[in-house]
């Protein structure tokens, strides 16, 4: 069995970095912490909420790297001199990967209860209709 591929269509041309993000996406091994939405607020806008009860806007880093939305969390341990009889509550770091598409861009970040939100646009793309002359050979 043969892996399909968007070069086995003769008819697609440079897609091959529309490839290379899928396959980005595929390997990005999101666990499911911290649990997260993710809403289209217009038809041009999304947001993405993240759970991160417990940590503060300091133990956050929100970066866009190579087309990929990158968030991080890394939470300060506080447990000295404490005695914890049951410990439920998660502290451990994360890094959650979303893939950005061109022309979607990160804009702000709230954080609000808890949950943290980052606001994305997709700019509306220019319909370009070219016009090629023929030469004679």
């Amino acid at each position: 069995m043969s892996k399909l591929t968007l070069g086995s269509y003769p008819h697609m041309l440079g897609f091959e970095q529309l490839e290379r993000l899928l396959e980005r996406s595929a390997k990005s091994g999101n666990e499911g912490y911290p649990p997260y939405n993710i809403e289209q607020t217009s038809d041009h806008s999304y947001r993405i909420t993240l759970a991160v009860a417990g940590f503060a806007e300091e133990d956050l880093a929100i970066t866009v790297e190579d087309r990929q939305l990158v968030i991080r969390g890394r939470q300060r341990d506080d447990s000295d001199g404490r005695i914890f009889l049951h410990r439920g509550i998660a502290a451990r770091q994360f890094q959650r990967m979303f893939v950005l598409a061109d022309g979607v861009e990160v804009g702000e970040a709230v954080m609000e209860n808890g949950l943290l939100h980052v606001d994305l646009t997709r700019s509306r793309p220019e319909t370009v209709v070219q016009t090629i002359n023929i030469k004679k050979g």
